[in-house]
């Protein structure tokens, strides 16, 4: 009995330990401390030491549970997630372009690169080939992965919707560090990036509702989202956000992950119409409906917004959801047809140009 209960508190110990390790690797950053932590204290959207969703947001739909989930996703009728094939894709110098033309090129999932009036923007970029802690897990799609940090030239404005893996990459914002000149992102976000040794001086940290002009003709809002923020076992310590982005000529809401709500029509309101409007598409399921959006949910985001156009993301690299790889794309671009939506559908890595956008043709890439 006494060798048991011994070997139970071994196995404990040296469980706890492993965690402390892993959960102190870089990667992982750090939860907001000091002056940071006072002031996101202050924040209306902060109560009893976690951010709130402006309405009640549970991460599981109601009547379900991370064992049901689990024993779906193991056990259950097995989907097609992941491409057989090969993602279609294109490689394009992004170092060589001409700075005077107002461009997107979308590198698959969240990430994307703008130049819009002269400046440089990136969002959410995870050019690592794996959205997690672990390079052997959560792995990019083959012809998904063709950019990686060195082919992003010098960034002017980096924004972050939230810190959950699939949209903050250590190992990609390690490699930019250095060309880097502005990171936007969410309260408590700027942690994680002094931790990775960026200047103070060089976060622009954003409560909702919170308006930036970093330069003039650039203003920057940050809008509430409806998500959760974590790297690790403690959820909710930083805050996930949408942006408007107006420019001298264009203005374009920068959607984060997270689920519908009342904020897309009180932002269309307030801000729209907008030139363009990137919104999330994809890793959704009913059971877990409050925290991404569902293909109806989409286009009534988009209606909301008072937008002229459409580009999805959050598809097409990772499988994060438990539906199709493909079901995605191929849902909006029925129902932007049937609605007459202007809808972008790019491939990974061709160019858009944002003064003229043109509708190329729907990404495939596998077998039917």
């Amino acid at each position: 009995m006494k060798m048991t209960i011994y070997i139970l508190v071994t196995v404990v110990v040296l469980i706890s330990i492993t965690t402390c390790i892993i959960l102190n690797q870089k990667q992982f950053g750090k939860y907001p401390s000091g002056e940071r932590l006072e002031r996101i204290k202050r924040s209306p959207n902060y109560r009893n030491g976690a951010f709130l969703n402006k309405h009640d947001t549970p991460v599981m739909t109601e009547g379900v549970g991370y064992p049901q989930v689990m024993m779906t996703f193991l056990f259950g009728k097995k989907i097609r997630v992941t491409p057989e094939g090969e993602i279609p894709s294109v490689k394009t110098d992004l170092l060589h372009l001409d700075r005077k033309k107002d461009i997107l090129v979308w590198f698959g999932h969240s990430s994307y690169f703008m130049q819009i009036d002269g400046k440089r923007i990136l969002v959410d970029p995870v050019l690592s080939g794996y959205a997690s802690p672990f390079s052997f897990t959560v792995k990019a799609f083959k012809g998904a992965d063709r950019y990686t940090g060195e082919d992003i030239p010098d960034i002017d404005y980096l924004f972050i919707s939230h810190d959950h893996w699939d949209h903050l990459d250590y190992e990609t914002i390690m490699k930019l560090k250095p060309r880097i000149g502005k990171v936007v992102c969410g309260l408590g976000v700027g942690e994680d990036f002094e931790y990775w040794g960026f200047e103070k001086k060089s976060i622009i940290e954003m409560d909702w509702n919170e308006q930036v002009i970093p330069e003039k003709g650039f203003i920057i809002n940050a809008i509430p989202a409806r998500h959760f923020s974590g790297r690790g076992f403690k959820r909710n310590q930083t805050l996930w956000s949408a942006y408007v982005l107006q420019t001298p000529t264009l203005k374009i809401f920068i959607g984060g992950d997270g689920g519908y709500d009342t904020h897309f029509a009180e932002t269309g309101k307030k801000f729209g119409p907008f030139d363009l409007a990137i919104l999330e598409n994809g890793q959704y399921d009913k059971n877990w409906k409050y925290i991404h959006l569902l293909p109806a949910d989409l286009l009534k985001a988009f209606n909301d917004l008072h937008a002229k156009r459409l580009l999805t993301v959050h598809h097409s690299k990772f499988a994060l959801g438990n539906h199709p790889w493909d079901e995605p794309l191929i849902k909006v671009s029925a129902s932007a047809k049937e609605l007459h939506i202007p809808l972008l559908t790019p491939i990974i890595g061709e160019v858009l140009n944002l003064e003229n956008p043109r509708n190329p043709q729907p990404l495939k890439g596998g077998k039917e």
